[in-house]
């Protein structure tokens, strides 16, 4: 990946719309070069789609969440019982491994706290394997970035 990868990324995640000729005049190269290079990027994997970018709040997703999860055991066999039913949840946005006092974070998105307790009962106290779950609520967002800092 070289210097020019790197601005169509940058351009990309900006305008993920944006034509070879719009991306051609941010990047200096012409079209047809950087058309092959987006289609270069798709394939080996480092463009891994494109998505309209939805304000939460106008859908009705005013909760934001955050769960720590610690498992009761970490068996091969209860950690990939609990990534694939993580993986099956809609409302479960992002689902990271991570050290410290729990075994999993996950950002959760739902319409109210009412919901949010509605998907523990139902969800995530139904999951085998997990000894804990502490919750954190997020009162404002102040930043929410999808960008990658290339």
């Amino acid at each position: 990946m070289d210097k020019t990868d790197v601005a169509i990324l940058k351009a990309l995640q900006e305008d993920g719309r944006a034509s070879a000729q719009q991306l051609s005049d941010r990047v200096g190269l012409s079209a047809a070069p950087v058309w092959r290079r987006v289609k270069a990027l798709e394939s080996d994997g480092t463009i891994v789609g494109y998505a309209a970018q939805v304000d939460r709040t106008k859908v009705g997703l005013h909760g934001c969440m955050f769960a720590q999860i610690s498992l009761e055991r970490h068996s091969s066999d209860t950690v990939e019982n609990f990534e694939r039913t993580v993986r099956s949840a809609p409302e479960i946005l992002e689902c990271y491994a991570v050290t410290g006092d729990s075994d999993y974070l996950l950002k959760i998105l739902v319409e109210s706290p009412e919901d949010y307790d509605r998907f523990l009962h139902r969800f995530l106290f139904n999951l085998p394997g997990i000894r804990q779950t502490r919750t954190i609520v997020a009162l404002r967002e102040i930043k929410h970035e999808q960008r990658l800092p290339l």
